[in-house]
């Protein structure tokens, strides 16, 4: 029996694509989450938790490598 072109075509996979990346937990006083939430709604683009903790690290990095790595 021959395979019609539609069941013989490769199928994209479903979801996210795959990403060199590692899931971490963090836990967070409520204080410090009051803060996170108030940087975020100064955001143009209003960044969801996850993001906004990316962006202030990357921000935290890149002021920490300026400074010549030392705190």
């Amino acid at each position: 029996m021959k395979l019609s072109a539609i069941n013989s075509a490769k199928k994209s996979k479903r979801g996210r694509p795959t990403v060199e990346s590692k899931a971490i937990n963090v836990r967070m006083a409520i204080d410090a989450i009051k803060s996170l939430d108030a940087w975020r709604r100064q955001q143009e683009d209003l960044p969801g938790r996850p993001e906004a903790i990316r962006r202030l690290i990357a921000a935290g990095l890149e002021a920490t490598s300026k400074k010549g790595g030392k705190r």
